[in-house]
């Protein structure tokens, strides 16, 4: 266990007592897969049962207004494990880009994406590694279909579950996933990698560790253990569209609790940030988004808001709520400030540390940026990139090259388009957007013939 050193010095002839430097803090990152920002007992849905991050969020800090890097999963996961935004990654689309996600009378074509994490970058867990970090993924990557392109080539010394599938196969064991081997017939696939995060934090607990459980929950396909969907059969209604869907964020619920009350039987509950959060928002076939708009795929807030919560001992207050816009790759800043890693003399990040936050100060930024050139598996949305700064949120549409405008504060639902009404604010946040765009270089559509 990592606690505080003091050292005495002799000086003069007297003792005395140098400040007490702490030991950097154990990293938990979890990540759920497609959880929507409404799919929290905490973020008000009272259909659901999520009593450990429940706590979680009474012991840390709540953000309301937390964002996905994108819509979709692979950028999001790209961006969060490097601290780089999706357009300057070139990692745009969940997985390769294929002709099956494009609508034959589209208007504009996709621009070309990576789907892998190339090497060239470097990754939170190269650099935690070279503070002496024990580093374990569990769960979903998404980042490459080619194994040289994995989470063990990617800085970590154990993987559990990550490889190039969006979903599992199944949930059940055995769940044909190349990265997992099988172990119990029938046993439920979150119970599993809590079960493997835990065994590797057992193993390490005398080192520093990051530990990233990334949860294929709730994804589809949907399956849950019996016992918990037969507590939802008959409750569907606002908040709950699927017994089993319920039952999975429940599932994924009671596997986090079993890895947090695992820190408290370690002793290092003290000495762990934990981070929680989702790798964009609900898809709409699933679940329900309300009162945000749309979901999954989509660059209204029901694609892009996230549940966050963040406990940090002795930096976060208990049970606070955050109004702040943050977004994925600020948890990426703010763990290489939490374990004091420096940036190399040209580097920098998309995101800043949450720390200023945490001592009731600002961020410095002035906005929020999302590219999605892409249209997504259900072929519905329209492929653009947006920009949040105060309370006003612009859309741009690549189809017609239209921009939409909501005031998020008085809008949530983003129903009353102000782009017409507002036409000297709509031009100026086009126009940083388009800036920001060609500054990291982001791909984008070109029209069709």
């Amino acid at each position: 266990m990592f606690r505080l050193v003091v050292c005495l010095v002799a000086f003069s002839g007297a003792l005395f007592t140098l400040p007490a430097k702490a030991a950097p803090p154990h990293i938990l990152l979890i990540m759920a897969d497609d959880l929507g920002w409404k799919d929290l007992h905490c973020q008000g849905n009272d259909r659901l049962r999520t009593p450990h991050l429940d706590q979680l969020a009474k012991q840390g800090v709540r953000f309301t207004d937390a964002y996905a890097a994108a819509p979709v999963c692979s950028p999001t996961r790209g961006a969060l494990i490097t601290g780089l935004a999706p357009a300057r990654l070139h990692i745009t689309q969940h997985g390769a880009d294929i002709p099956s996600f494009w609508p034959e009378d589209r208007v504009v074509q996709p621009p070309a994406t990576r789907h892998e994490l190339v090497h060239e970058t470097t990754t939170l867990a190269e650099r935690l590694k070279k503070k002496g970090y024990a580093t374990g993924f569990f769960g979903k990557w998404h980042l490459g279909t080619d194994p040289k392109f994995w989470p063990t080539e990617q800085g970590f010394d154990v993987n559990l579950g990550g490889c190039g599938f969006g979903g599992p196969p199944t949930y059940f064991d055995p769940y044909r996933i190349p990265s997992l081997p099988p172990r119990k017939e029938g046993e439920y696939l979150t119970d599993r990698l809590a079960d493997e995060a835990i065994a590797f934090m057992q193993r390490e607990k005398d080192k520093p560790m990051l530990v990233c459980l990334w949860t294929y929950n709730p994804h589809y396909p949907f399956e849950a253990p019996a016992e918990l969907t037969a507590h939802f059969e008959g409750q569907e209604g606002p908040g709950l569209k699927n017994p089993i869907y319920g039952a999975q964020l429940e599932a994924t619920d009671r596997a986090v609790g079993r890895v947090l009350k695992e820190l408290d039987n370690l002793e290092i509950a003290d000495d762990t940030l934990v981070i929680f959060t989702s790798d964009n928002g609900g898809w709409s076939g699933a679940t329900d988004n309300r009162p945000l708009k749309q979901g999954k795929g989509y660059l209204y807030e029901g694609g892009l808001r996230v549940p966050l919560i963040v406990r940090w001992p002795g930096v976060t207050k208990a049970n606070q709520i955050d109004h702040t816009p943050v977004i994925s790759m600020d948890l990426t800043a703010t763990i290489l400030d939490a374990t004091g890693c420096e940036l190399t003399d040209g580097e920098s990040l998309d995101g800043e540390t949450l720390r200023p936050l945490f001592a009731a100060g600002q961020l410095q930024r002035e906005a929020l940026f999302f590219h999605y050139p892409h249209f997504a598996f259900h072929k519905a949305n329209r492929p653009g990139s947006a920009i949040r700064r105060g309370n006003y949120k612009l859309i741009l549409n690549y189809d017609d090259d239209s921009c939409e405008l909501y005031d998020l504060a008085k809008d949530l639902g983003e129903r009353q388009d102000l782009a017409q009404t507002k036409p000297e604010l709509t031009a100026e946040l086009k126009d940083q957007l388009t800036t920001w765009l060609s500054n990291v270089d982001a791909g984008l559509p070109t029209k069709r013939p």
